[in-house]
């Protein structure tokens, strides 16, 4: 039986990101390609006989507003699970505890990684030995991104995200990664994506130049072969971005990309000492610049304490 346990996941970036017009419910159609990045919330979970969730969120990440007690995405996980741990209802117990550093709304996946650890964690703490095809099920119902936070690496989602499957890569890449104070709403970059092209496909661009630039494991192939149909949108809301991508590129970066619906910016370069060297530039005028390399695992226990034995 396990006393404690923590679970680190990892924050993504988005390589591809193809969207397809809405569809009659809504969604967007995606083809996207994610990549797990050296970026992480922990999330240590404690044997209690009630329920209680307490975030520390890192000092770069500045003042985040955070969900209301109770309106957690770990929350929600808890209550997934309790409902598989018992058909007549029950209440979570456990003591939950989580360390962010992973930019909060800056389309890097940080809630999705808290869920994806929060269901590692609290499915070893209470011994429910959920089979992999229904966690990753549990996944798709807390958010598009949270079946990737589990499998980590670099992986293929299309329908809304959520539909994950690993793929070659044979690079070792290194990034620049510049959070902003100011979050992005993601569904307001959809919907101004919308505005800003009425006309777009129903079928999103497909993710093969990039999965075949990570086959290669050539940086430079890569950089050419980045997309993210959302840029334009968070940029057209956010034109500072725009400056920013420049200014990285003058630096040195070999492409500068916003990630996922933004604002974060996230800069591949050719190497680890390039990419410190494009972060010390970038720090002159930026409060928060950091370096990560990819691709890392995906959710994963790195400490437990058991019980005791009588």
């Amino acid at each position: 039986m396990t006393r404690s346990l923590t679970v680190r996941a990892a924050a993504k970036i988005n390589l591809h990101l193809g969207v397809g017009a809405p569809r009659e419910d809504g969604f967007h159609p995606l083809d996207t390609v994610y990549q797990a990045v050296s970026l992480y919330d922990d999330l240590t979970a404690y044997a209690a006989d009630d329920w209680s969730l307490t975030t520390a969120v890192a000092a770069h990440l500045g003042e985040v507003e955070l969900p209301a007690a109770g309106d957690n995405i770990v929350d929600r996980v808890a209550e997934l699970l309790c409902a598989r741990r018992c058909d007549d209802g029950c209440r979570p117990t456990a003591r939950v505890e989580v360390s962010k550093t992973i930019p909060v709304a800056g389309g890097m996946a940080g809630g999705s990684a808290d869920a994806a650890a929060a269901l590692v964690a609290l499915d070893r703490l209470w011994d429910l030995r959920t089979p992999d095809s229904e966690m990753l099920a549990l996944a798709a119902e807390l958010g598009s991104d949270v079946p990737f936070s589990l499998i980590g690496g670099t992986a293929r989602g299309v329908g809304r995200g959520e539909l994950v499957t690993p793929t070659d890569d044979f690079g070792a890449w290194s990034w620049v990664v510049v959070p902003d104070d100011r979050g992005l709403s993601t569904p307001a970059v959809f919907r101004h994506f919308d505005a800003l092209f009425p006309d777009a496909s129903p079928e999103p661009a497909p993710a093969q130049p990039v999965l075949t630039a990570l086959a290669s494991g050539d940086p430079v192939a890569l950089a050419a072969a980045l997309h993210n149909d959302l840029e334009a949108a968070a940029v057209d809301l956010r034109p500072d971005l725009g400056d920013l991508l420049a200014r990285g590129e003058s630096e040195g970066a070999l492409r500068g990309l916003v990630s996922g619906s933004g604002p974060t910016c996230v800069f591949l370069c050719e190497s680890a000492e390039a990419a410190r060297d494009v972060a010390a530039s970038l720090a002159s005028t930026r409060p928060v610049v950091l370096t990560a390399h990819g691709p890392v695992a995906g959710a994963h226990v790195v400490d437990t304490s058991p019980f005791p034995e009588n």
